[in-house]
């Protein structure tokens, strides 16, 4: 199969029937085998109905229901484990993201030889409240990752399917998946403006928090990427310094003490020079950080997440 769409869905009855045709119109004209997988994320309204009757309507598309809402990342990640196209395709559900761009991406993974093909809303129909902190947080993405694309947060993406096999995501780390692709070692990431359409039915599912929670995934990503198989070179290192910067000035203070005691003079208890406290601590840290270096290397976590899907409808075998 040349195309696999996964669609995460969340309370978006409005526009699963809508954008079904919309991707069957944008795709069988050039030819491609494809499938579209609508994941419902725990939807509290008709969404899951709406996507059964897209599967009678299209033998193109199959759904996925979690048993709770779970957030984006989760439901892409179970579409990734089902998708089997040679590009995969990440599109939200809010008919935002235009299924017209589908064919020039796919067609930059398969000859220009790309891993990832990242959109970039280049215009975007939000309001400030959102363009302004979606800069801010690119621009920080692109400082600590070292990937240098425009918009890291649009929903509109294309992968090699060995791409998406390889990452496991959790939180709101479905925003780096090119930073968590790049450190696979999969590093041939391109980019392409797409159209940015207008909200058509419902609100926004994500608050200003996302932002806030983006930004602690992304310390959590540099610090994974950067130190995930090597935490040693992190911890160890941070606890030796902290235990010689102790040492030395225990040393210091220690010495201070037998060089008074030599000469007669009359000086402080060790115990009551505040000081040595500060060395006490600064060793007992060191020796902590170095343990949880040593611990991280040894606890290596391999297993892939799970979540709990409730029902499925489309799929064969």
């Amino acid at each position: 199969m040349d195309i696999s769409i996964v669609v995460p869905s969340y309370n978006e009855e409005e526009s699963i029937i809508e954008l079904s045709s919309w991707i069957k119109k944008s795709i069988e004209p050039h030819g491609y085998s494809y499938e579209v997988l609508f994941i419902d994320d725990g939807s509290s309204d008709a969404t899951w109905t709406k996507i059964e009757e897209s599967a009678a309507q299209h033998s193109q598309v199959k759904g996925m229901r979690l048993l709770n809402n779970m957030g984006k990342s989760a439901a892409l990640n179970v579409g990734f484990k089902k998708a089997v196209g040679d590009v995969v395709f990440t599109m939200d559900a809010d008919l935002q993201d235009s299924p017209e761009e589908v064919p020039e991406m796919y067609r930059m993974i398969k000859e220009d030889g790309l891993d990832i093909v990242s959109g970039w809303k280049k215009k975007r129909h939000d309001p400030l409240s959102k363009t302004i902190p979606t800069k801010l947080y690119n621009w920080a993405t692109r400082a600590m990752s070292g990937i240098y694309l425009h918009d890291f947060n649009c929903g509109l993406k294309a992968y090699k399917n060995e791409v998406v096999k390889s990452v496991d995501l959790q939180g709101e780390m479905h925003r780096y998946i090119p930073v968590l692709a790049k450190w696979a070692g999969y590093k041939n990431i391109g980019e392409k403006v797409v159209q940015h359409q207008e909200r058509k039915y419902g609100v926004t599912k994500f608050g200003m928090e996302r932002f806030i929670n983006g930004l602690l995934d992304l310390l959590t990503v540099t610090f994974v990427t950067r130190f995930g198989k090597r935490p040693m070179h992190f911890f160890g290192a941070l606890g030796t310094i902290m235990f010689f910067i102790g040492l030395g000035l225990f040393t210091y203070i220690g010495g201070v003490k037998l060089y008074n005691l030599s000469q007669d003079m009359v000086s402080k208890n060790i115990t009551e020079i505040s000081s040595f406290y500060i060395a006490l601590v600064a060793m007992i840290l060191g020796v902590q950080l170095f343990l949880a270096g040593f611990l991280g290397e040894l606890i290596v976590r391999n297993k892939k997440s799970e979540f709990p899907v409730k029902e499925e409808v489309g799929f064969k075998g």
